[in-house]
C-alpha cells in the first residue's frame, strides 16, 4: 500500500478519493459540488472521448453544439421531463451585476423576462431546433451528438461519480419510424458496451430499466451496468427510446412519401466523466491507479538512472533510442529525465498514476544491452534484452489489456449470486454484496419495499427472456429474474 493511500479494506470511499488525488486526476473546486479536472484526468477523458467519438462517426453520427442556456418554458412542455429534472436545475434570473462598496451584487433592474435553465440535459432545446430542421421524410434520420458540460444541482458529491457539473456526450436522433428509433437505441447501447469492454476492460451487462428508474420523458431506458470491486453496481451508460414524447411536446412532424404528416420518433443516449470513476474502481489497487493500455495517456514511461554527468549523457542517449523505437510503433511513451526527483520518487509517482509499463535503465543496463521492465498491473519486474524490445512491449500492452478484462470479469462472476428466497437475498446483499439475480413480480410496490429494506435496487431487466417463476417477496408470478445490487 502506498503511504498516502488508504487501503480498500480499511475504507473504500477514502481509498477512492486517495487514488484520485495521488494520480492527480481531479480535485475539489471552490464551488461546492464541482471539480477541477487536472491534466492527467483530462488526458484520460480525451482518450475516452476520442475512442467514443470515432465509434459514433463509424455508425453515421455527426457532432453539433447546442446552447448552454434553455428557456424555462421549454422544460414545461414535456411533463415527465420537467418533473424528473425540476429539483436539479440551476436557474439564471438576472443578466448582470453592479459594483457596490468595492464589491458586487445582482443588479435588480437586470431581471430576465424569462428565467434560463443551465442545461441538465438538452432534449428540450434540441427538439425545438429539430422542428426547424425537419419538414419531409427526406430530412430523416437526424443523427447528432454533442460533447458538452451539464449541471445537475447535486450536493452529496464524489469526484467523477457524482458532481454538480460534469462533462459528457449526449446523442439526440430523429427517425421516421418506431422501428428505426428502437434499432438506434439498441445500436448505441451496443456501442457503449463494446467501448466499456474493449477499451475500459470493464465487463458490463445490458438490459432495460424499470419504470421507476427510467429516464424522465423516455418510453424505455436501456443501460449497461458494471460491478465495482466493493460489490456495488455502477450505471455506466444509458440509451433512451423517447417514442414521440418530445415530438408531441415541440410539434415536430414530417411529411411522409404519401404526403401524410406524422410525428417524428426520437432517441437520446449518453455517457459522462463518471466512466473515469468506473475505471478507477474496476482496476485500481492500494498502490494507486491501474489503467488499461488502450486508454492510458502514457502507456510506457522510461526512467533513466545515473550518478554522474557522463553516465547521464550515455543513459539518456540509450533512453532516446528506446523512445524513438516505441514511438514509431505507435506507443504513447515518455522519458522522465527530471533531475530534481530521484528514481524512487519517480517510480512511486508513475505507479500511482497507473502507467501500464515502466522501463528503468542504468549504466549496467547499457553494458549488458538490457532494460528493467515493470508491469503496473502485476507489480512485477524483469530484466529484458534490449533487442526486440519494441515488439515485446506491444505484445505486453495487449496482454495487460486482455488480462485486466479477464480479471475484472472473473471477480464479477464470483460476486454474482442467484436466489429464490427473500431471506437469502437479504443475507447476500448485506454480507457479500455484488450482483444478485432474483424473481420480481413487476410491481413498483414490491420494488420500493426491497429498496427500503435492503438499499438494493433493480439494476436491469435482461434483454433476453428468462425462465418464469415466483417473486421472492410476494410469491406472485414473475416473468424472469432481474438483476439487483446496491449502487453508486
Amino acid at each position: 500500500m502506498a503511504k498516502n493511500i488508504t487501503s480498500q479494506e480499511k475504507d473504500y470511499s477514502q481509498w477512492y478519493l486517495d487514488v484520485v488525488r495521488e494520480a492527480k486526476l481531479a480535485e475539489h473546486s471552490p464551488v461546492r459540488g464541482s471539480m477541477v479536472i487536472r491534466p492527467n484526468g483530462m488526458a484520460l477523458w480525451e482518450n475516452m472521448r476520442n475512442a467514443l467519438d470515432q465509434m459514433f462517426k463509424d455508425t453515421g453520427h455527426e457532432n453539433a453544439y447546442f446552447p448552454l442556456f434553455i428557456p424555462k418554458s421549454f422544460l414545461s412542455k414535456e411533463a415527465q421531463h420537467v418533473e424528473g429534472f425540476a429539483k436539479e436545475c440551476a436557474v439564471v434570473t438576472h443578466s448582470r451585476l453592479k459594483s457596490v462598496d468595492g464589491g458586487v451584487e445582482v443588479d435588480p433592474e437586470s431581471k430576465l423576462e424569462e428565467e434560463l435553465i443551465v442545461r441538465p440535459t438538452s432534449e428540450t432545446i434540441i427538439w425545438d431546433t429539430y422542428r426547424n430542421w425537419i419538414q419531409s421524410y427526406r430530412d430523416l434520420p437526424i443523427l447528432v451528438n454533442q460533447w458538452a458540460n451539464v449541471v445537475r444541482w447535486e450536493m452529496r458529491t464524489r469526484l467523477f461519480l457524482r458532481t454538480m457539473e460534469f462533462l459528457w456526450q449526449e446523442g439526440h436522433t430523429a427517425h421516421a419510424t418506431k422501428e428505426e428509433a428502437v434499432e438506434e437505441t439498441r445500436q448505441m447501447l451496443d456501442v457503449y458496451a463494446t467501448f466499456a469492454e474493449d477499451f475500459m476492460a470493464m465487463p458490463v451487462l445490458k438490459g432495460v430499466k424499470t419504470a421507476s428508474e427510467r429516464f424522465a420523458g423516455a418510453v424505455d431506458t436501456y443501460c449497461i451496468e458494471a460491478l465495482m470491486q466493493d460489490g456495488k453496481a455502477l450505471q455506466a451508460g444509458t440509451s433512451h427510446f423517447l417514442g414521440q414524447n418530445f415530438a408531441k411536446a415541440f410539434d415536430v412532424k414530417f411529411q411522409d412519401k404519401d404526403g401524410e404528416h406524422k410525428l417524428v420518433w426520437a432517441t437520446s443516449w449518453g455517457v459522462s466523466t463518471r466512466l473515469i470513476g468506473g475505471l478507477i474502481m474496476t482496476h485500481s489497487d492500494d498502490q494507486g491507479l491501474v489503467l488499461p493500455p488502450k486508454l492510458a495517456p502514457t502507456q510506457v514511461v522510461v526512467v533513466p538512472i545515473y550518478r554522474s554527468d557522463e553516465q547521464r549523457e550515455a543513459v539518456l542517449e540509450y533512453a532516446d533510442g528506446i523512445y524513438d523505437e516505441l514511438k514509431e510503433l505507435g506507443v504513447r511513451i515518455k522519458v522522465d529525465d527530471r533531475d530534481n526527483y530521484n528514481p524512487g520518487y519517480k517510480f512511486a509517482e508513475h505507479e500511482a498514476a497507473g502507467i501500464p509499463l515502466r522501463i528503468a535503465i542504468g549504466p549496467r543496463d547499457l553494458e549488458n544491452n538490457n532494460v528493467e521492465l515493470a508491469r503496473r498491473d502485476l507489480k512485477s519486474k524483469n530484466i529484458e534484452s534490449r533487442e526486440g524490445l519494441g515488439s515485446r512491449v506491444k505484445k505486453l500492452l495487449d496482454d495487460i489489456q486482455d488480462e485486466l478484462f479477464e480479471k475484472a470479469k472473473k471477480r464479477r462472476d464470483e460476486m454474482t449470486s442467484e436466489v429464490d428466497s427473500y431471506e437469502e437475498f437479504q443475507k447476500i446483499i448485506e454480507d457479500k454484496g455484488g450482483f444478485v439475480w432474483a424473481h420480481w413480480d413487476g410491481t413498483s410496490e414490491t420494488e420500493e419495499k426491497i429498496k427500503e429494506e435492503t438499499k438494493a435496487t433493480i439494476r436491469l431487466i435482461p434483454l433476453e427472456e428468462g425462465e418464469e417463476g415466483k417473486c421472492m417477496v410476494t410469491g406472485k408470478p414473475s416473468k424472469q429474474k432481474v438483476l439487483f445490487a446496491r449502487s453508486y
